[in-house]
């Protein structure tokens, strides 16, 4: 198995803290992940990105649009 062809769950905690933004896809994709083995440093990156969305520092599209008002 090859390190570069491995999404890890702090790449996309990265990437979600550097956006301020979680979209749905990357949402999907940490559930995916979480349920295989992970480094502890990957479970530390989604603590963090867990206390950054508590903090409103991180967006979720799938709470705005759960919370948008219905057309």
């Amino acid at each position: 198995m090859k390190a570069n062809s491995v999404q890890l769950i702090r790449e996309l905690v990265k990437q979600a803290l550097n956006t301020g933004y979680l979209t749905i896809e990357a949402e999907e994709k940490l559930r995916i992940l979480l349920k295989k083995k992970y480094e502890l440093e990957d479970f530390e990156a989604f603590i963090n990105l867990q206390q950054a969305a508590m903090l409103g520092l991180v967006r979720q599209e799938s709470r705005e649009l759960l919370l948008s008002p219905k057309q």
